[in-house]
Protein backbone atom coordinates (compact mmCIF):
# COMPACT_ATOMS: atom_id res chain seq x y z
CA UNK A 1 0.00 0.00 0.00
CA UNK A 2 2.75 2.40 -0.90
CA UNK A 3 1.44 5.90 -1.28
CA UNK A 4 2.77 9.35 -2.06
CA UNK A 5 0.69 12.43 -1.46
CA UNK A 6 1.66 15.86 -2.75
CA UNK A 7 0.43 19.12 -1.32
CA UNK A 8 1.23 22.81 -1.40
CA UNK A 9 0.26 23.71 -4.93
CA UNK A 10 -1.92 26.63 -5.81
CA UNK A 11 -2.20 29.87 -7.71
CA UNK A 12 0.67 32.31 -7.31
CA UNK A 13 1.80 35.52 -8.97
CA UNK A 14 4.97 35.57 -11.07
CA UNK A 15 7.90 36.08 -8.75
CA UNK A 16 6.11 34.42 -5.87
CA UNK A 17 7.00 31.30 -3.95
CA UNK A 18 5.45 27.97 -3.05
CA UNK A 19 6.65 25.02 -1.04
CA UNK A 20 5.47 21.62 -2.17
CA UNK A 21 5.43 18.64 0.14
CA UNK A 22 5.49 14.95 -0.67
CA UNK A 23 4.58 12.55 2.11
CA UNK A 24 5.25 8.84 1.69
CA UNK A 25 3.65 5.94 3.50
CA UNK A 26 3.54 2.17 3.20
CA UNK A 27 7.20 1.78 2.28
CA UNK A 28 10.66 2.37 3.72
CA UNK A 29 10.89 6.01 2.85
CA UNK A 30 14.58 6.37 3.66
CA UNK A 31 15.48 3.63 1.17
CA UNK A 32 14.05 5.61 -1.73
CA UNK A 33 15.29 8.49 -3.77
CA UNK A 34 12.53 11.00 -4.48
CA UNK A 35 11.97 12.94 -7.66
CA UNK A 36 9.70 15.80 -8.61
CA UNK A 37 8.26 15.87 -12.12
CA UNK A 38 5.85 18.25 -13.77
CA UNK A 39 3.63 18.26 -16.80
CA UNK A 40 2.05 21.23 -18.52
CA UNK A 41 -0.79 20.96 -21.04
CA UNK A 42 0.51 19.85 -24.41
CA UNK A 43 3.97 19.11 -23.08
CA UNK A 44 5.84 16.00 -22.05
CA UNK A 45 6.45 15.19 -18.43
CA UNK A 46 9.64 16.85 -17.28
CA UNK A 47 11.96 15.98 -14.47
CA UNK A 48 12.33 18.97 -12.16
CA UNK A 49 14.44 17.87 -9.23
CA UNK A 50 15.43 14.83 -7.24
CA UNK A 51 17.15 13.93 -4.02
CA UNK A 52 19.00 10.83 -2.91
CA UNK A 53 17.62 8.59 -0.20
CA UNK A 54 19.81 10.05 2.56
CA UNK A 55 20.05 13.66 1.40
CA UNK A 56 23.51 13.48 -0.14
CA UNK A 57 22.83 14.01 -3.81
CA UNK A 58 20.44 16.38 -5.55
CA UNK A 59 19.65 17.22 -9.13
CA UNK A 60 17.79 20.00 -10.92
CA UNK A 61 16.75 20.72 -14.44
CA UNK A 62 18.47 23.80 -15.85
CA UNK A 63 15.34 25.91 -16.00
CA UNK A 64 14.86 25.84 -12.21
CA UNK A 65 18.48 26.02 -11.14
CA UNK A 66 18.96 28.69 -8.51
CA UNK A 67 15.23 29.10 -7.97
CA UNK A 68 14.12 25.71 -6.65
CA UNK A 69 15.55 23.74 -3.75
CA UNK A 70 14.76 20.17 -2.78
CA UNK A 71 15.15 18.77 0.71
CA UNK A 72 13.94 15.84 2.77
CA UNK A 73 13.09 14.98 6.33
CA UNK A 74 13.10 11.22 6.57
CA UNK A 75 11.83 11.32 10.15
CA UNK A 76 8.64 12.80 8.72
CA UNK A 77 8.66 10.72 5.51
CA UNK A 78 8.54 14.00 3.66
CA UNK A 79 10.33 15.63 0.75
CA UNK A 80 9.95 19.32 0.04
CA UNK A 81 10.36 21.39 -3.06
CA UNK A 82 10.85 25.07 -2.30
CA UNK A 83 10.04 27.08 -5.40
CA UNK A 84 11.06 30.73 -5.52
CA UNK A 85 10.79 33.41 -8.19
CA UNK A 86 8.13 31.42 -9.96
CA UNK A 87 7.53 32.00 -13.64
CA UNK A 88 4.49 31.29 -15.81
CA UNK A 89 6.42 28.50 -17.50
CA UNK A 90 6.61 26.72 -14.15
CA UNK A 91 2.88 26.08 -14.38
CA UNK A 92 1.95 22.43 -14.39
CA UNK A 93 0.86 19.42 -12.45
CA UNK A 94 3.69 18.47 -10.11
CA UNK A 95 4.21 14.84 -9.18
CA UNK A 96 6.53 13.26 -6.70
CA UNK A 97 7.83 9.77 -7.24
CA UNK A 98 9.90 7.25 -5.29
CA UNK A 99 12.77 5.15 -6.65
CA UNK A 100 14.29 2.28 -4.69
CA UNK A 101 17.78 3.64 -5.17
CA UNK A 102 20.39 5.54 -3.22
CA UNK A 103 20.94 7.97 -6.09
CA UNK A 104 18.39 9.85 -8.11
CA UNK A 105 17.89 10.91 -11.69
CA UNK A 106 15.47 13.35 -13.26
CA UNK A 107 16.11 11.80 -16.68
CA UNK A 108 14.77 8.30 -16.03
CA UNK A 109 11.16 8.47 -14.88
CA UNK A 110 10.82 4.77 -15.66
CA UNK A 111 13.08 4.01 -12.72
CA UNK A 112 10.57 5.34 -10.23
CA UNK A 113 8.40 2.76 -8.53
CA UNK A 114 5.67 4.83 -6.91
CA UNK A 115 3.95 8.02 -8.02
CA UNK A 116 1.64 10.48 -6.38
CA UNK A 117 -1.44 11.95 -7.97
CA UNK A 118 0.05 15.41 -8.34
CA UNK A 119 -0.58 18.91 -7.11
CA UNK A 120 -1.38 21.77 -9.44
CA UNK A 121 0.89 24.79 -9.60
CA UNK A 122 -0.36 27.77 -11.57
CA UNK A 123 1.77 30.88 -11.99
CA UNK A 124 -0.23 33.71 -13.46
CA UNK A 125 -0.76 37.42 -13.09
Amino acid sequence: QAQLVESGGGLVQPGGSLRLSCVGSGFAFDDYAIGWFRQAPGQEREGVSCISSVDIDTGYTDSVMGRFSISRDNAKNTVYLQMNNLKPEDTGLYYCAADLSYYCSIYNPGDYDYWGRGTQVTVSS
